[in-house]
């Protein structure tokens, strides 16, 4: 079982940058797989950036990729997303999510364990 809070999210210019923080608590091994999803008002929730506990490999959507980052910091149990250059169509409610072991799976279904979400704005 695992808990995740998130925090970071807020109001930016397009062009601005962002990082959000999920902190997670409860158990934390390799086999655990950390997202972030987010989802606009009308739309569904998509998959933006995931990270395997163990090694570190991550991979983003293609609509952020060079744009956001996604690391984690092993001794404060906590995952970040850096957002840059955002856009005004990355506003969106932003969820961390979690599960444990293979797939590294972008499937929102697939993830048993959320956060409560941040909102993110961009204004342009």
């Amino acid at each position: 079982q695992v808990q995740l809070v998130e925090s970071g999210g807020g109001l930016v210019q397009a062009g601005g940058s962002l990082r959000l923080s999920c902190a997670v608590s409860g158990r934390t091994d390799r086999n655990l797989r950390m997202a972030w999803f987010r989802q606009a008002p009308g739309k569904e929730r998509e998959f933006v950036s995931v990270i395997r506990w163990g090694d570190s490999w991550s991979a983003h959507a293609d609509s952020v990729k060079g744009r956001f980052t996604i690391s984690k910091d092993n001794a404060k149990n906590t995952v970040y997303l850096q957002m840059n250059n955002l856009k005004p169509e990355d506003t969106a409610r932003y969820y961390c999510a979690a599960r444990f072991g293979p797939p590294l799976t972008t499937d929102v279904a697939r993830y048993p364990y959320w956060g409560q979400g941040t909102q993110v704005t961009v204004s342009s």
